[in-house]
C-alpha cells in the first residue's frame, strides 16, 4: 500500500494533476491523501477567519474527493492544515505520513517557482523515453507526459554564509569623530 499525496489548490492544474495521478500512478490498495495547506494567520486574525479558511480548504478538498470517487476502489483521506505557502508544511506532512509520492500542479504561484526562482522541469534521458500521450477526461487538450520523470525532488540546503567580523580587542581603538551638521557647526 502506497500513500500518494495530492496538493489541493484552487487552480485547474491541481485538478489536472489529480486526474493524471489517478490514471497513471494509483494502484489497487493505494491511498490518495488530499492535502490542502491554508495560509498561516498573523496573530491579529480572529478565530472566525481561521475557521472560514479551514472550512474553505475542506470544501475544496471535498471537490477533489468527488473526482477520486469516480475511480473504483479508491481510498481517499483529506488533510487540511495551517502552514506556509513555501512548501515547508507540505514537505513536513509528506515526511510525517510516510508518503511515497507527491503530486502537485505547477502554476505561476506555485511554491516551487517562488522558492527556486526558475522554471521547474523534470526531464528523463531521451534514450530511455517511451513516448505516450495521455487523454484525461474533462480536459480538452491532450498532454504528453513522455518527458516527465517521476522521481525524488530534493533541493539541497544552502548553508548561510557567515560573515567574518573582526573583533576589536581594545575599546579605545574606536575613534569617535564629531560630524559636521548642515549649518556647519559641530554636533555633539
Amino acid at each position: 500500500m502506497e500513500k500518494i499525496v495530492i496538493v489541493v489548490e484552487d487552480v485547474e492544474i491541481a485538478r489536472t494533476a489529480l486526474q493524471w495521478a489517478l490514471h497513471n500512478i494509483l494502484r489497487y490498495g493505494d491511498v490518495v491523501i488530499l492535502l490542502h495547506v491554508y495560509p498561516t494567520a498573523p496573530r491579529s486574525r480572529n478565530k472566525k477567519k481561521l475557521r472560514r479558511l479551514r472550512l474553505k480548504g475542506f470544501h475544496l478538498a471535498l471537490s477533489f474527493k468527488d473526482i477520486c470517487n469516480s475511480f473504483p476502489n479508491t481510498k481517499t483521506e483529506i488533510i487540511v492544515t495551517e502552514g506556509d505557502h513555501e512548501g515547508r508544511r507540505v514537505a513536513a506532512v509528506v515526511r510525517e505520513i510516510g508518503a511515497s509520492t507527491l503530486v502537485l500542479g505547477l502554476h505561476d504561484r506555485s511554491f516551487l517557482y517562488r522558492n527556486l526562482n526558475c522554471k521547474v522541469l523534470a526531464v528523463k534521458d531521451s534514450t530511455t523515453l517511451t513516448s505516450r500521450t495521455i487523454s484525461i477526461q474533462g480536459c480538452s487538450n491532450k498532454m504528453g507526459f513522455s518527458q516527465i520523470d517521476i522521481s525524488t525532488l530534493s533541493v539541497p540546503e544552502v548553508p548561510v554564509r557567515k560573515i567574518p567580523y573582526q573583533i576589536c580587542p581594545d575599546p579605545t581603538a574606536i575613534i569617535w569623530r564629531p560630524t559636521l551638521s548642515r549649518t556647519g557647526r559641530r554636533s555633539s
